[in-house]
């Protein structure tokens, strides 16, 4: 009742200003997927949905970013903003589902910060979209969700889709590029686990490491929640590569890389994993993982006036640790680049605000030059706006868990 009640109300209150304008001689601009009124008093609505539990500790540092966002960039023409409670999208397809069907169920939103896992996204993603809402994830990168990067939409691409995390295709690149010439490796087998963040990683990998004239000899996959490696290790060590690109999730990666270890045929493989294996297995030294931005203590937000050690700073005062996800600068971003857009697109008459949702998305996909902290950010028409960098770091400490801290040992830009 209270969702139909704001609705009507909402509804009202947008044709009295219609009734306004054209008796004043305005021009009424088409509105197709709706406008979001904001009245006097009241709060712009976006909402964050991420990770939270299982291995939501991968997501709880970008839930916190869009608090800190929120917090630094201050009112909306005279209004405040709020993000209401986190919500929770369990990294499955069915989180992401409910999280968006909860979100779309409130019309006062105007926009979603999130999700964490590509699985999410693809459930997600139309749901906003048929709602006419947007949505930035700052660590989305399944290749689906967007494009090829060649001009071929993604199988999962929705309009109102964004984001500030990075293509797969370019850690792929990135990856291939420093086994063939970095490490001199020419026979590599990948691991991925059915979902379509460590397929679309893994296939990205393959694709770009044949194409410089390496081979793949195995491509292998699990099941998540699996434990015992030791069947698919036999299969690769038959295979005879000389390195294992495995960029599935925390535990089953951290299983691959201990149990790897323990095999005598293995123990020369070459080990190339995601950033979360330094938490996950920080004694398995010795180890390469591929991560997102790194080098950012310098940059400055424009919306906010704040720079990367600042944020970092500001994240430690308030939550008593340091963040554990290097993506906590991409939501960052992708918070305050939602806030900037609905500034720039809201329109107010007196004490109220009217948000039109499709003028907010071509304005999103016009983002051109925005100066986050993980660099020039601009959008291009299947919504990736990351950079494309990416660096491989070695872990060469089992006390070291902070992945910032450890030694870059090749970098890539596009």
């Amino acid at each position: 009742m209270r969702e139909v009640t704001v609705l009507r109300w909402a509804q009202l209150r947008w044709i009295g200003l219609v009734l306004a304008l054209v008796l004043g001689g305005g021009c009424v601009p088409e509105s197709p997927l709706g406008v979001v009124v904001v009245g006097p008093g009241e709060a712009v609505e976006i909402r964050s949905m991420e990770v939270l539990t299982g291995i939501g500790v991968r997501g709880i540092p970008r839930q916190r970013a869009v608090a800190l966002a929120v917090d630094d960039y201050g009112p909306i023409l005279g209004h405040r903003v709020t993000m209401g409670a986190g919500l929770d999208t369990l990294c499955t397809a069915e989180g992401g589902r409910a999280a968006a069907e909860t979100v779309v169920g409130d019309r006062r939103v105007v926009g979603v910060i999130g999700t964490s896992c590509s699985v999410g996204a693809v459930e997600a993603a139309p749901v906003l979209s048929e709602a006419g809402l947007v949505v930035i994830s700052g660590s989305n990168t399944a290749p689906s969700l967007t494009s090829d990067l060649r001009g071929k939409a993604g199988a999962h691409n929705h309009a109102g889709y964004y984001r500030t995390a990075s293509n797969d295709l370019h850690q792929g690149q990135a990856v291939a590029e420093f086994a063939y010439h970095g490490l001199g490796l020419r026979r590599m087998a990948t691991v991925d686990d059915g979902d379509p963040y460590t397929t679309g990683l893994a296939g990205a990998f393959a694709a770009a490491f044949e194409a410089l004239g390496g081979a793949v000899v195995a491509m292998e996959q699990i099941s998540k929640g699996e434990s015992d490696m030791m069947p698919v290790l036999g299969r690769i060590e038959e295979a005879g590569p000389e390195g294992l690109f495995f960029p599935v999730f925390p535990d089953e990666a951290a299983a691959i890389a201990r149990q790897a270890g323990d095999a005598a045929g293995l123990a020369e493989l070459v080990l190339i994993g995601p950033d979360s294996l330094v938490l996950a297995a920080p004694e398995a030294v010795g180890f390469y993982a591929v991560v997102p931005e790194l080098h950012f203590g310098d940059n400055v937000n424009e919306a906010t006036g704040k720079s990367g050690e600042e944020v970092v700073a500001d994240y430690v005062a308030r939550y008593g640790e340091a963040p554990t996800s290097a993506s906590m600068v991409h939501a960052y971003d992708a918070t305050t680049l939602l806030l900037r857009t609905i500034e720039a697109v809201a329109v107010a008459d007196g004490e109220t605000l009217y948000i039109d949702r499709a003028r907010l998305r071509e304005a999103l996909s016009g983002t051109r030059g925005f100066r986050g902290l993980i660099g020039e950010i601009s959008c291009d028409g299947f919504g990736d706006c990351g950079t494309g960098r990416a660096y491989v770091v070695r872990h060469t400490d089992a006390a070291v868990t902070d992945i910032t801290a450890l030694p870059v040992v090749y970098a890539y830009e596009p």
